[in-house]
């Protein structure tokens, strides 16, 4: 089992990975707000479809064509892990790779974002102090990390789930 958790988080990892890399560096770290936030979502999701060709191949192989639902989750977040540990380090390999200060750059959109709802005097003041707040947090690899990989875990968890739930039935996509 170690095997396939191995073999199958690193197949979804190196593919959300590579997309990460790639539209940070084609993006300068940031893809436009219309499309980004969905097409990283939809890059996870295909990733996070090992964890589905995963379970099944331990069903099929190990399992005789069964598995029960537990056994299928398990297995399902451990892929899913390995995975996210992998985009984590992707996304820290983008931020070196393109070389600008993120913390920064997010912290200026999210005043920008404050300013463009209309806020002032008190509640810009708020805004800003936030905005500066995460900055310092970001910056920090203790904090930054975890907040990434919360970004693609969750994600992998909902794969799991539905995973596990379809694959707990040997008629779907009976073993040949």
């Amino acid at each position: 089992m170690f095997r396939i958790v191995l073999k199958y988080g690193v197949i979804a990892g190196l593919i959300v990975g590579a997309a990460l890399v790639g539209v940070s560096l084609a993006y300068d770290g940031q893809p436009p707000r219309d499309w980004g936030m969905a097409a990283g979502f939809a890059s996870m999701l295909v990733a996070l479809s090992a964890v589905f060709v995963g379970i099944k191949r331990h069903r099929d192989s190990a399992g005789g064509g069964v598995i029960r639902f537990w056994p299928a989750f398990g297995l399902g977040l451990a892929i899913s892990l390995v995975a996210s540990v992998i985009y984590v380090a992707a996304w820290e390999l983008s931020l070196v790779l393109i070389d600008t200060d993120f913390a920064a750059m997010f912290a200026a959109q999210m005043i920008e974002r404050a300013e463009a709802k209309g806020l002032a005097g008190d509640a810009l003041a708020e805004a800003v102090r936030k905005a500066r707040e995460f900055e310092a947090m970001y910056r920090n690899p203790l904090l930054r990390m975890p907040m990434t990989f919360v970004e693609i875990f969750p994600v992998g968890m909902l794969v799991s789930l539905v995973s596990a739930l379809v694959l707990r039935n040997p008629r779907v996509l009976p073993a040949r």
